[in-house]
């Protein structure tokens, strides 16, 4: 009996190296991430972020949303370093908290931090952007529906098409637009404030003015047309 004390002594030391194991961070998201940024909505939209390269390496989220509502963030890819491990967390918790981008910086990681809200931002456009052109091809019954004029422009030919539900403007639905980032980040601006004042007396988006213009006339247009 004595002679078996060693050999379980050694077995269970030799189980302590096991135990104590703990993976290496990859360049996508670790396994204690996938935890805390799976634990959202099941169901949802979701969407890609860019893949912002820095020197660190790439960076690039993915976002689940229901509705406009931030309910998951998952990191894609990610610089492999400890300081980046350390920050996701923060900046996911940060992310959901702020339902936005404007999320600040985690200190010793601040071009990781730079690179997620950039990727980020880009998903938030958009799920904007296409949540605008969902809820704009359902329109309500009974209601009318008119497509403005094209409108040239040196940026790329901009057309609207509008939604009226009697005299109330109910959904705005761009059906040409300039392929171009401020523009993809304008246009869900522009709706959102055409919906607000019921009419094409917006004010132009800041880095946008070409297709702010443009969408103006198309939508007066449209206006006009429905009387």
């Amino acid at each position: 009996m004595k002679r078996a004390i060693p050999v379980v002594v050694l077995s269970i030391a030799g189980l302590v190296p096991v135990w104590r194991y703990e993976p290496s961070v990859g360049g996508t998201t670790s396994t204690a991430e996938s935890a805390s940024t799976s634990s959202g909505s099941s169901s949802g939209t979701v969407v890609k972020g860019t893949t912002i390269n820095t020197e660190k390496g790439p960076v690039q989220v993915q976002v689940t949303f229901s509705g406009e509502k931030i309910t998951a963030v998952k990191m894609l890819q990610q610089p492999n370093h400890p300081q980046t491990t350390a920050a996701v967390p923060k900046l996911i918790a940060g992310t959901l908290k702020a339902q936005s981008a404007h999320v600040d910086t985690v200190s010793g990681a601040t071009i990781t931090s730079n690179a997620y809200r950039k990727s980020l931002q880009a998903a938030i456009d958009s799920n904007a952007s296409n949540g605008t052109s969902a809820k704009s091809s359902q329109p309500a019954s009974g209601s009318d529906t008119v497509s403005g004029p094209t409108v040239p422009t040196s940026k790329g030919p901009v057309q609207v098409q509008v939604t009226f539900d009697g005299d109330d403007i109910t959904a705005v639905k761009m059906l040409q637009q300039p392929n171009h980032p401020q523009t993809t980040a304008a246009v869900p601006k522009l709706v959102a404030e055409t919906l607000k004042a019921q009419s094409a007396d917006i004010d132009t988006v800041s880095g946008a003015t070409i297709t702010s213009e443009a969408y103006k006339k198309s939508l007066q247009a449209a206006i006009d047309a429905k009387g």
